[in-house]
């Protein structure tokens, strides 16, 4: 799930930056291609620094220079840098959903399935150590709601279910699901310390599936 590095572009003009701060009729701002691009712009800088330096390295002022943005601008976009960690979490998400989309796993089993999705996910983030360990300590400690949690939970249901949605799912069944998840986040944090191998994760991942998602249909 490597991120791509951002070309650095000149500052937004005046206009560029009156769209952004005026809202439209409504209260809604006003949303651009160009603003998108900004966005992602943004956060790939973001990834970048992080990657290289943890998440000390994604001074704000910092991020605005490697991105081509007026810091002001940035701040619209991203009122402080916990925002802009969940963001480039959620591009890590997309990455790898996308990756699910392509290349759905063919195991006989939910369980094998689930495993499946969170190895490749392993494998992408520890292709940047720095950006995953930045990214997986930030979440823990985070003071805003991120959506890490709930889209890995949404994302084991749909391929160990037979794409089961979060609203369709029982209670139990997220629960499950979500503890999945825990597990593997953990066991990440164990390997980025030194204290696991990716075969002994991979091992620990298949007995918790296996447990947990035993009850689910194939």
């Amino acid at each position: 799930m490597r991120t791509p590095q951002p070309a650095i572009t000149a500052p937004p003009s005046e206009t560029e930056a009156a769209v952004e701060s005026h809202p439209a009729p409504g209260g809604h701002s006003v949303r651009t291609r160009s603003q998108h691009q900004r966005r992602k712009r943004i956060v790939q800088a973001a990834a970048a620094l992080a990657s290289r330096g943890g998440v000390e390295a994604m001074q704000m002022r910092t991020v605005a220079e490697r991105a081509g943005v007026a810091l002001g601008t940035l701040y619209r976009y991203f009122p402080s840098k916990m925002d802009l960690v969940v963001a480039v979490v959620g591009e890590e998400i997309d990455l790898l959903e996308s990756s699910i989309e392509r290349r759905p796993p063919g195991a006989a089993t939910p369980a094998s399935r689930a495993v499946d999705v969170l190895m490749r996910a392993t494998r992408g983030l520890m292709r940047e150590p720095e950006l995953a360990d930045a990214l997986i300590r930030s979440l823990i400690l985070a003071e805003v709601q991120t959506p890490f949690g709930d889209r890995m939970t949404g994302l084991l249901l749909r391929v160990s279910a037979d794409g089961l949605t979060l609203a369709e799912a029982s209670e139990e069944q997220i629960d499950l699901a979500g503890s999945l998840s825990s597990v593997w986040v953990q066991e990440l944090l164990e390997m980025l310390r030194g204290r696991r191998t990716y075969d002994q994760i991979q091992r620990r991942i298949e007995t918790a599936a296996a447990r947990l998602l035993a009850d689910i249909p194939s």
